[in-house]
């Protein structure tokens, strides 16, 4: 089930202001924040050099781990997985030694990075599309098209989302997980991007905001 051309925003879809209910950061000995976590306690985000957790409650850094990290960041409830360069590693969330690693499929390119269905779900940037791939292989499974440059990804409640950035526009999209039919907007302050998207599993989603060292919990819409 693969959509060949980028879909447009249908005229149905839903456009809001994005409700930014809280800031975090930016962390001590971070400059930058990447990929976007959540292991059901702790928020995780990659800062290029290490995966920096901190408590979404009090805001304070907990815990960290040694690693590359420069793209998307996932965890399938055993570990984490984190793009850096053209690969994806599988890393020990107790020690930071990565167990294996597959091919990304975007070959640097990648952005975004989710766990849902037994599956690992990867953003690819300027080729404005998310993959389904193998967490044992890295081969693909199916591709969606989006009609923007694609950040951060997530999965929740049956809903694929993810982040957009171009220039100082951003936003965070729900799309048809078949035709990558837009169907929900959410549009980010001016200058506020998104770089990486994961949700808690309810009512929030937690935006990695790139250069400004920051992730930013966003209000998720109630249909």
């Amino acid at each position: 089930m693969n959509s060949s051309d980028a879909a447009a925003d249908p005229p149905q879809a839903s456009v809001r202001v994005a409700q930014v209910v809280r800031e975090y950061g930016p962390f001590p000995g971070a400059t930058t924040v990447h990929g976007v976590t959540n292991d059901g306690r702790q928020v995780w985000a990659a800062t290029g050099t290490r995966l920096l957790a901190f408590d979404p409650a009090g805001g304070e850094p907990t815990q960290s781990l040694a690693c590359a990290c420069d793209a998307g960041t996932a965890f399938d409830g055993k570990h984490f997985y984190q793009i850096t360069e053209s690969r994806i590693d599988k890393i020990d969330p107790a020690s930071g030694a990565v167990l294996r690693s597959i091919p990304a499929p975007g070959n640097g390119g990648d952005s975004g990075l989710t766990w849902a269905e037994g599956s690992l779900w990867v953003g690819q940037y300027r080729d404005r599309k998310i993959h389904q791939i193998d967490p044992e292989t890295g081969k693909v499974i199916r591709s969606i098209a989006s009609n923007r440059f694609v950040t951060g990804v997530t999965w929740v409640e049956g809903e694929l989302w993810h982040g957009t950035w171009e220039g100082d526009d951003s936003d965070i999209r729900r799309i048809d997980p078949i035709s990558g039919a837009v169907l929900d907007r959410l549009e980010m302050p001016v200058g506020t991007g998104v770089s990486g998207l994961e949700s808690d599993g309810a009512g929030l989603f937690y935006a990695g905001g790139g250069g400004s060292g920051k992730v930013r919990a966003v209000r998720r819409p109630r249909r």
